[in-house]
């Protein structure tokens, strides 16, 4: 399963900049409101070293990284949901995403028009987070409005649950509230939030687009959006996408790490965007390794064998047997399945076995 994150920002932060750095789509990126209008969908690969360490011992055909899809949509403005700007008809673009990367101009520079005047990071957080919550209050509403029958006088007991839980979201919503304020009661009323797609019930990664100058420490207006976001269950991120913009620019691999020695910085900001994205979303990472290929998977923290085995195919799950496990560390020291077997590092697992970042997995399965 891709992860998959949709960009949303005012005009002008930086959301095509950093899409273009991110991903191998090319979204027009300019000096002007509203140059991006058709919705941009890219993916890039998931950086994981320990793929490519694995990559140099098994010498597979090929190498099959985990990706990330990403869709930038066209800049919001206060009272896109009443038609200004280009108003919100593009939030639809964003609704099945598993996150938002929430961009925030944390720079200065008169040569960059701002929609509002002048640069206040927080102030454009609360317009977006206003229009978000309007488009989740209009679908709210039109749903309400379909079950709220069926639920009072039908006697259907799922769509007094789905009525129930659509009562709470509106409330949150009308008082303000993102739809992540509202806890789910148990396991049932968590699905139903699921299906139910509303933006502001996304995990909300907070991307801090700053000048070179603030790339490594951050600046005042991100020490800001800290404090004004200090009670949400968010991620922080800063990154200069200028800069970002710029490394994907060079050409090899020790160009862009002299770059970012230069610039005091450890990885790139894409990198570390990615990976805060997996933390931020519960996911982890397991592969699969042979002559033929090495493959990373994705799955969500707590998935058990028959649930990761999934993930390759539906089949897997329906007629899991077991699965053999050997551990990164002992592959990596070990450097060959037959050795791990031969030393006794590797394990037999069932259906109840909780799969850990990093497993090396073979499924046997009967269908």
């Amino acid at each position: 399963m891709a992860l998959k994150c949709g960009i949303v920002g005012l005009p002008n932060v930086g959301k095509s900049t950093l899409f273009n750095c991110v991903s191998s789509g090319k979204a027009q990126s300019a000096n002007f409101p509203f140059c991006t209008i058709e919705p941009n969908i890219g993916s890039t690969n998931v950086p994981d070293k320990r793929l490519e360490v694995l990559e140099s011992l098994c010498n597979p055909k090929r190498v099959v990284p985990a990706t990330v899809e990403i869709v930038d949509i066209a800049g919001l403005v206060k009272g896109a949901s009443k038609g200004e700007g280009l108003g919100n008809q593009f939030l639809a673009n964003i609704r099945e995403t598993d996150a938002i990367l929430h961009v925030l101009r944390c720079f200065e520079d008169p040569n960059i028009v701002h929609v509002d005047g002048c640069v206040d990071p927080v102030r454009d957080k609360e317009i977006i987070d206003t229009e978000l919550q309007l488009k989740d209050l209009e679908t709210v509403e039109n749903r309400i409005s379909k079950v709220q029958k069926q639920a009072t006088t039908g006697g259907d007991k799922n769509a007094k649950k789905l009525y129930d839980l659509l009562c709470k979201y509106r409330d949150a919503l009308l008082q303000g509230k993102s739809c992540r304020t509202v806890k789910p009661e148990n396991a049932e009323e968590e699905q139903m939030a699921k299906e139910l797609y509303l933006l502001t019930n996304k995990p909300v990664m907070y991307v801090c687009n700053v000048d070179e100058a603030s790339a490594k420490d951050g600046n005042e207006h991100v020490e800001k959006v800290r404090e004004a976001v200090k009670d949400e269950d968010a991620e922080i991120l800063v990154i200069a996408a200028k800069i970002e913009s710029d490394i994907t620019e060079l050409e090899s691999y020790e160009e862009r790490q002299m770059f970012l020695e230069e610039m005091g910085l450890e990885e790139s900001g894409v990198v570390r965007l990615i990976q805060s994205a997996y933390a931020l979303l519960n996911l982890r990472t397991y592969f699969t390794v042979g002559v033929e290929e090495c493959r990373a998977w994705t799955i969500n923290v707590g998935d058990k064998a028959p649930r990761a085995a999934s993930v390759i195919h539906t089949d897997f799950e329906k007629g899991f047997i077991r699965a053999e496990v050997i551990k990164y560390e002992d592959f990596i020291t070990l450097k060959s399945e037959a050795a791990c077997r031969a030393a006794g590092k590797l394990g037999v697992e069932g259906k109840e076995y909780v799969v850990q970042d990093g497993d090396i997995m073979h499924f046997l399965f009967n269908v």
